[in-house]
């Protein structure tokens, strides 16, 4: 019965990807059917956690993201979880030995987003690291399926892309980060005088990432 549980979660990492992000979702549908639930189970463990710092407010958002951190550690620790997030998530964790301070790092940088920060270069860099970079670090570990060799050649171009989804992310939201949660993760920048020219510089450091991207892109298995 742990075999019907386990597609019950798989099935719950789905649903919360084709829910959140057309993109993703349609991403994802491009891969080899056997890499497609590891990939759904990261996105869907990385949403939860982003949910709580983003779109919970009026709850004790801080206790429920050490909960989340507490019972992570635990799923991954005891092979399962009651919550089928976070059991298709260990399942993951377990079987491509994703590195604990990769998750570690990740919540790291959503504990972050818990106050109300002026991001300066060093801080802007470490956000990125914990929130994307290592994350496209967990979907290497799937893609090269134990290769240690290829992983870690390839890790750079993982992080890059991370990054510039990141930034993306970040210029997307530019506004409603800095109206509604009070954030603004580009450093130097004032958001009563954004620019144009400011925004072209942003736009250039992503397409920078992902050219740097693409190299390592290439290089991952058919």
């Amino acid at each position: 019965m742990k075999l019907l549980f386990d597609h019950v979660s798989d099935s719950c990492s789905k649903i919360t990807t084709t829910a959140y992000s057309t993109s993703f979702s349609l991403g994802i549908h491009m891969f080899k059917k056997e890499l497609r639930a590891p990939i759904y189970a990261i996105y869907g463990f990385v949403r939860f956690a982003d949910e709580i710092v983003d779109s919970f407010q009026g709850y004790d958002q801080k206790y429920l993201l050490e909960k989340f951190k507490k019972d992570t550690a635990e799923a991954i620790e005891n092979k399962i979880s009651l919550n089928p997030i976070l059991n298709a998530f260990q399942k993951v964790v377990n079987q491509y030995h994703i590195e604990k301070y990769l998750i570690d790092t990740f919540l790291h940088s959503m504990e972050m987003d818990l106050d109300k920060i002026q991001y300066n270069e060093g801080k802007y860099q470490q956000y990125i690291l914990g929130s994307a970079e290592v994350v496209g670090l967990m979907c290497l570990h799937v893609f090269t399926n134990g290769d240690l060799s290829m992983y870690e050649e390839l890790k750079p171009f993982a992080m890059k892309l991370g990054a510039a989804f990141q930034k993306i992310n970040f210029l997307r939201d530019l506004s409603d980060d800095f109206n509604t949660l009070g954030r603004t993760y580009f450093p130097n920048i004032d958001m009563q005088k954004f620019t144009q020219h400011e925004k072209e510089l942003i736009e250039a450091e992503i397409e920078n990432d992902f050219n740097e991207a693409l190299v390592g892109i290439k290089k991952l298995p058919a």
